[in-house]
């Protein structure tokens, strides 16, 4: 499968133009992945143009590529929204990066009660460039049209005045109801993950006074690292998107 770039500047290339990678790009393509003359790319905006393209000169600094078709993908009907909460070492960064490879639309830092890390004044700022960098990488990776949006940090009651714009389910061990018992509407769904230590049982109460729905994953209890892209699997086969 020929390599995939992102360049936020593409939207408005057609067929035949040639466009010039710079700067982070070009050194990827140039210097880590060796692209050579000739050699067949796909590159997108993270906004649904996708591009087929044939690289034209390479240097250390540019690499410039010739237009060869472009295609327009529409955006999910159904969006698959995770609210992730933070979590200790790098598994909130596990989690965010698995759940952009399976499919996931948009992801949201949720600050849960329980969670260890805490991302608070310049922390938040970076702590969301570093998700949406993590995003970016692997949505290169997975050959995506569209690249899935990182939210500012939320708080629990942030999280619980979505819940009348989208459905909501909250990934729960202990929850009556399979995951794969829900049938999926024309809302958009959000997946509410918890940290290590689980919901607690207040944030429980409020996600259900506001209508959202307990739901588990088979008998077993996944880490925070797992749960929500493991969701994001099976709601993918139920939009018909796999």
């Amino acid at each position: 499968m020929a390599l995939h770039f992102i360049v936020p500047t593409c939207s408005d290339a057609h067929e035949g133009e040639l466009i010039t990678l710079t700067g982070a790009e070009a050194k990827h393509a140039s210097v880590v992945r060796r692209v050579r003359v000739g050699e067949a790319i796909t590159i997108g905006d993270g906004s649904g143009i996708w591009l087929e393209a044939v690289v034209d000169d390479v240097s250390a600094a540019q690499v410039r590529v010739r237009v060869l078709k472009r295609v327009v993908a529409d955006a999910p009907g159904s969006r698959i929204v995770l609210a992730q909460a933070l979590a200790k070492g790098d598994r909130d960064e596990m989690a965010v990066q698995a759940a952009c490879e399976l499919g996931v639309d948009e992801i949201v830092p949720w600050r849960a009660a329980r969670s260890v890390s805490r991302w608070e004044g310049p922390k938040a700022a970076k702590g969301r460039e570093r998700w949406a960098t993590i995003v970016r990488e692997a949505a290169k990776q997975a050959h995506r049209a569209w690249v899935p949006a990182v939210a500012e940090a939320q708080s629990t009651a942030e999280l619980v005045a979505r819940a009348s714009e989208q459905r909501m389910l909250v990934l729960d061990p202990t929850a009556e109801m399979p995951l794969t018992t829900i049938r999926p509407d024309e809302r958009d769904i959000m997946l509410v993950v918890g940290p290590e230590g689980g919901i607690s049982p207040e944030e429980l109460t409020r996600f259900a006074d506001a209508g959202a729905e307990r739901v588990r994953l088979g008998d077993t209890v996944l880490r925070t690292s797992t749960a929500g892209p493991a969701a994001i699997a099976v709601l993918s086969s139920m939009l018909d998107r796999w």
